[in-house]
């Protein structure tokens, strides 16, 4: 009888937790619902602290302890909401995350901008994941769905809650300088499939996404960090590509949308107004229109495409009177909170908007699980953040986006032990790639080809090429963010072109930079492998030595002969 009725309990417990789970699943919902600890902790608030629960404050470990120390007494002072995370190393920030909340009062939010994994902030300490671009190009979106689930663990390890990703703008301005490599190309259903598959695996991980750059910032060619970018379009044109990304991520439950800096005047025709501080487009469109209910973000308030006509904290007001849950980085927050305090004072801002929002805010954090909030632990945490399951996947990722255009042919008929000439431009000295092949082929030659060599020196080279029976031609963007235009003089771009037929033409760059290759225009096999890293550079030798499949798709359309969509 005991243990019929102990397991009927432990049957019921099941049932409540399964229950529960799927209820905290709706993350959108959840924010919504009442909760008895939320009420708790907004009742102990200040209308000074309840404002302040809605700004996230910069955060650094590179800038030195001055600085660590000045936003620590910040976050004393000024009781914020969370942070945004910025350039350091994993163990500083760790001890950085556990002082900060020894500190406040009410549990901090810690985001943090990882579109391609915590690598995006510290890449020299952790590990980067492929950029949205070049997952753009597989096929297999369960792979990246799969990240988000490793993204999910990193951000747990550390002490993170809250990734600015997936970035689902379509970019279908190749010209655009601060989207590019960070959307998954110009397809809007592709950019939307693959940023649902990410967004699930963060959040199904246990931590927050934000779709962004709302209502969508691929086609701009200002970058909103140094002016005020104008979109031009009518609402239909935005409503049927830009925003359509947001529409179904919006219906597939969103945990939280980032507005863009951006003056959109077939949306609100007030001069100069960004997008991001607009009621019309943050409390109308986004809210009312398309139904949003999860958390609202603006883009960093420290930015020019915000504060150049808004300045001294009124941009952080406009914010909160267009229906904002959290402003990013305010220039200064303590005059921002002042601010808002007097607009409610004068009648500009509700206080019972101000209080849903901060019951919103506090509600993500439940979700979260930082009503339990426990220090961050060190002890072993490099290894965890370097763990195999994370090291495979991007190699899967790696060797799933390397995209074969015009043929395979060169591939097929590749052989290890004939002589073979590696070409190598943008590089001086032996990367990955360079020694992978240098250890799997028999007889191979070197050659680097600089823009600062002479014609005599060019001519000289091209004979030694001459002299071996295949050849591979690497070009490799060293740029820390490749560019959509590679500039390569008229001398080395001869001679890549005079070898381009006879090589498997490999390039480690931005995908529109192929336009500006004359040897593409000749070449019967190139492999595009999208950027520079080690893991992209050892999926091309996979690939050449035929231990790799080329699967990928071009996520682009880039001139009229390589169009999205085209793969081997």
């Amino acid at each position: 009888m005991f243990k019929k009725l102990g397991l009927g309990i432990l049957a019921l417990v099941g049932t409540i937790s399964f229950l529960k789970a799927q209820d905290k699943k709706d993350f959108v919902k959840y924010i919504n619902s009442q909760h008895e600890w939320v009420d708790a902790v907004f009742n102990t608030l200040t209308p000074k602290e309840k404002v302040a629960q809605l700004f996230l404050v910069r955060a650094h470990t590179n800038l030195g302890q001055k600085y660590i120390d000045s936003v620590a007494q910040v976050i004393q002072d000024e009781h914020l909401g969370g942070l945004v995370v910025f350039q350091g190393g994993p163990v500083r920030h760790v001890d950085m995350f556990n002082r900060y909340q020894s500190l406040s009062k009410v549990p901090l939010m810690m985001t943090f901008d990882g579109e391609w994994g915590l690598g995006m902030r510290m890449p020299d300490s952790t590990l980067s994941f492929p950029y949205q671009m070049t997952l753009g190009a597989v096929q297999d979106n369960q792979l990246i769905y799969r990240m988000g689930r490793e993204v999910a663990l990193d951000f747990q390890r550390i002490g993170m809650h809250f990734n600015f990703a997936p970035d689902v703008d379509i970019n279908n301005n190749p010209k655009n300088p601060v989207i590019g490599i960070r959307s998954f190309g110009d397809n809007k259903y592709n950019v939307t499939q693959k940023a649902k598959a990410y967004m699930d695996g963060m959040v199904d991980g246990g931590i927050l996404a934000s779709i962004k750059h709302f209502p969508g910032h691929g086609d701009t060619d200002v970058d909103s960090h140094y002016d005020l970018p104008q979109l031009p379009f009518d609402k239909k044109r935005l409503d049927t590509l830009e925003m359509y990304p947001f529409k179904e991520l919006i219906k597939a439950g969103a945990p939280a949308v980032m507005v863009a800096h951006m003056n959109i005047p077939s949306l609100d025709d007030t001069p100069n107004m960004p997008s991001s501080i607009s009621k019309k487009v943050v409390t109308d469109l986004l809210r009312n229109e398309l139904g949003f209910k999860g958390l609202t973000v603006t883009d960093a308030m420290d930015m020019k495409g915000v504060k150049k006509f808004f300045p001294n904290g009124e941009a952080d007001v406009q914010a909160i009177i267009a229906g904002h849950d959290l402003l990013e980085v305010s220039e200064n927050s303590k005059r921002a909170i002042d601010l808002i305090l007097k607009a409610i004072e004068e009648g500009r801002i509700a206080q019972a908007d101000i209080d849903a929002r901060v019951k919103r805010v506090l509600a993500a954090k439940l979700w979260l699980g930082l009503d339990k909030y426990q220090a961050t632990a060190q002890q072993n945490l490099y290894n965890d953040l370097h763990r195999a399951s994370a090291v495979q996947l991007i190699d899967e990722l790696s060797n799933a986006a390397i995209t074969a255009l015009n043929s395979t042919e060169k591939i097929k008929s590749f052989k290890k032990d004939l002589p073979t000439a590696i070409i190598n431009i943008g590089i001086t000295a032996n990367q990955t790639f360079q020694n992978e092949l240098a250890s799997a082929l028999t007889n191979e030659t070197q050659y680097f080809i600089t823009d600062s060599m002479s014609k005599d020196d060019i001519k000289r080279i091209t004979k030694e090429i001459k002299k071996n029976k295949q050849f591979i031609i690497a070009v490799h963007d060293t740029r820390l963010r490749p560019r959509p235009t590679m500039v390569l003089n008229k001398d080395v771009q001869g001679l890549m072109k005079k070898f381009a037929k006879k090589s498997i033409l490999t390039l480690f760059t931005n995908a529109y930079a192929l336009d500006g290759f004359e040897a593409t225009k000749k070449a019967k096999t190139i492999l595009l492998a999208y950027q520079n890293d080690a893991f992209m550079q050892k999926a091309a030798v996979k690939t050449i030595l035929g231990q790799n499949t080329p699967k990928g798709k071009l996520p682009v359309t880039i001139n009229k002969k390589f169009k999205y969509g085209q793969g081997k």
